[in-house]
């Protein structure tokens, strides 16, 4: 009587030509994908390389290269200060928008207030209206504001800040509703029932749960608004104008490696803040 393995088929084996047919197209599949990375980071590339051409015209090739273009960079008052400008506002925006985003989106998945559907996608808005939309919509809401408060809004840093908390808010949301949807409440019972109320409760065991999702938002809070074009050039006014604003004026009378050098100085500090952000919250979750 024959044994219940031999009334199994042996397992066919690949033969050399269908081997070699498999290795051959591993090969062109990585390649097709090292393709597709390249197309895809081919501009930051070009735009780093551009940064160190010598010659104040661009052309290709190059007559030679040179780090002067950072130093003239450095050196023009309109860039340093829009770049300082950019980094006080996205500080200030990341913090309170991931402060009030924490906020809500424990109130939206952990209390369930009354239509808390409603209220995510209120939240969640800004992220699928285009920016010059909104731009011009909080442009036209300030014009009304001013005459309400006579005072004025438009111009204003308060204004613009103001304005990038609206726009860092949905991504504090969306990661911390995410974080939130994936903890277990019965730890943050388990502490109240053990004499924790619930303040200190979501201080000492809920929020060091949050902290991937909060470091997370904040960097990702920093990017957005830094980076931020749309709103910021409705709002921005004399003396008041981020780095995005800036590097189109200059634009608009220059075309010279030293606004390569600013988008080569943009793209590795907001790369830098990438790969930390992607450490606590992986990027594919949120984008």
């Amino acid at each position: 009587m024959m044994s219940p393995k031999a009334t199994h088929a042996a397992p066919a084996r690949h033969t050399p030509a269908r081997r070699r047919r498999i290795a051959w197209g591993r090969v062109i599949h990585r390649a097709f994908v090292a393709l597709m990375f390249f197309y895809i980071l081919c501009p930051l590339i070009f735009v780093v390389w551009l940064s160190f051409f010598r010659d104040p015209i661009m052309y290709f090739p190059p007559s030679g290269y040179t780090l002067s273009w950072y130093v003239k960079a450095w050196e023009n008052e309109a860039f340093t200060s829009g770049f300082l400008l950019s980094i006080q506002v996205a500080i200030y925006a990341a913090v309170c928008g991931v402060i009030l985003g924490v906020l809500a989106a424990v109130g939206i998945v952990r209390f369930r207030v009354p239509g808390a559907k409603w209220i995510n996608t209120l939240l969640l808005s800004p992220i699928l209206m285009p920016g010059i939309v909104a731009g011009i919509a909080i442009y036209l809401f300030y014009l009304n504001a001013e005459e309400w408060l006579d005072a004025q809004v438009v111009g204003t840093y308060s204004g613009l800040v103001l304005a990038h908390v609206c726009l860092t808010i949905p991504w504090t949301v969306r990661l911390v509703s995410a974080s939130l949807v994936g903890l277990d409440p019965s730890i943050e019972e388990a502490a109240r029932n053990l004499g924790a109320n619930g303040r200190v409760a979501f201080l000492r065991v809920t929020l060091p749960m949050m902290r991937p999702a909060v470091v997370a938002a904040t960097l990702f809070s920093f990017v957005v608004s830094f980076e931020n074009l749309e709103l910021s050039l409705s709002l921005a006014g004399p003396g008041r104008t981020t780095l995005p604003v800036v590097v189109m004026q200059y634009l608009q009378f220059n075309l010279d490696p030293a606004i390569a050098a600013v988008a080569a100085i943009q793209i590795v500090l907001l790369g830098l803040i990438m790969l930390v952000t992607d450490r606590f919250v992986k990027l594919s979750q949120v984008v």
